[in-house]
C-alpha cells in the first residue's frame, strides 16, 4: 500500500519536513519557511498534519528495525504541565542512552509504576539485567511484583543517566510553549524518542571518519523507515 497516497507533494518533501521537525527544535513555521526558501510552497497546517500522519508510521518502522536495548535501564519520572494540570512523564533509557520507552500518565503511585513497567518489558522483549532508579516507593511496588529477580539499584547519583535524559524533552516543550493535550504530547514523545535513538551516535567517542560511515548508515536505515 502506498504510504503517500493522495498527497500531491512528493513523499521526499513530505519525508524530509517530518524528519526536520522531530530531528530538530523547530516549529511548523520555521520548516514553512525552510521549503519555500527553496521554491516549494507548503502550508505550516500542511506540515502539522504530516507531522501527526505520518510520523507516528515512521516511529513504527523504526523501531522494528532496532538492532534492541541494553541490559541496564535507567527509569525516571518528570512532572508536565498541560492545560493547567499535572501530568507526569516516565522514561527509561539504556546504558548507550538509547530511549526504551515513554509514557505519559496522570498519576506516580504504585500502578502506575507497574504501568509503565509493563510497557518497558513488551518494548524491550523481556527482562533487563538491572534497573536503575530513585527512591522514589512506587518503583519498588513495581519492582517487586513484576521484575523480583532484576538488580534494583537505588543509589545516589545512580539514576543521573535517566535525569539528563529530559533535557531534550524539556528543549522541545519550551520551543512548542507547553504541549496542548496528552495525546499529542505522547504522540509527539513517541516519534521523538524514535528519531532521537536513530541519530544518537555518540559523536564525541568515535573519529570523525567513523561517525561519517555511521550517519550514512543511519540516513539509509531512515529511507527505509519513509519508503512509500
Amino acid at each position: 500500500m502506498n504510504t503517500y497516497k493522495r498527497h500531491r507533494f512528493p513523499p521526499d518533501i513530505i519525508s524530509y519536513a517530518v524528519w526536520l521537525y522531530y530531528r530538530f527544535n523547530l516549529s511548523h513555521r520555521d520548516i514553512e519557511d525552510l521549503l519555500a526558501e527553496r521554491s516549494i510552497i507548503v502550508s505550516y497546517e500542511s506540515i502539522r498534519l504530516w507531522c501527526k500522519k505520518f510520523g507516528p508510521k515512521f516511529a513504527r518502522r523504526l523501531k522494528r528495525k532496532h538492532q534492541g536495548y541494553g541490559d541496564t535501564f535507567y527509569v525516571d519520572e518528570v512532572f508536565l504541565k498541560i492545560n493547567g494540570k499535572q501530568h507526569y512523564l516516565w522514561r527509561a533509557v539504556d546504558q548507550d542512552g538509547e530511549v526504551v520507552d515513554v509514557l505519559l500518565q496522570t498519576r506516580r503511585n504504585g500502578a502506575a509504576a507497574k504501568r509503565f513497567f509493563k510497557c518497558l518489558l513488551k518494548s524491550h522483549g523481556g527482562e533487563p539485567r538491572k534497573v536503575v532508579t530513585d527512591k522514589l516507593r512506587s518503583y519498588g511496588v513495581a519492582h517487586r511484583q513484576l521484575i523480583p529477580d532484576v538488580v534494583h539499584d537505588t543509589s545516589q547519583y545512580a539514576n543521573n543517566r535517566a535525569e539528563l535524559s529530559h533535557q531534550p524533552t524539556r528543549v522541545r516543550e519550551r520551543g512548542m510553549r507547553r504541549f496542548k493535550s496528552i495525546e499529542q504530547a505522547q504522540l509527539f514523545l513517541g516519534v521523538h524518542a524514535a528519531v532521537f535513538n536513530l541519530f544518537n551516535l555518540g559523536r564525541h567517542l568515535i573519529s570523525a571518519k567513523h561517525y561519517r560511515v555511521f550517519r550514512q548508515r543511519v540516513f539509509a536505515s531512515w529511507k527505509y523507515a519513509t519508503a512509500s
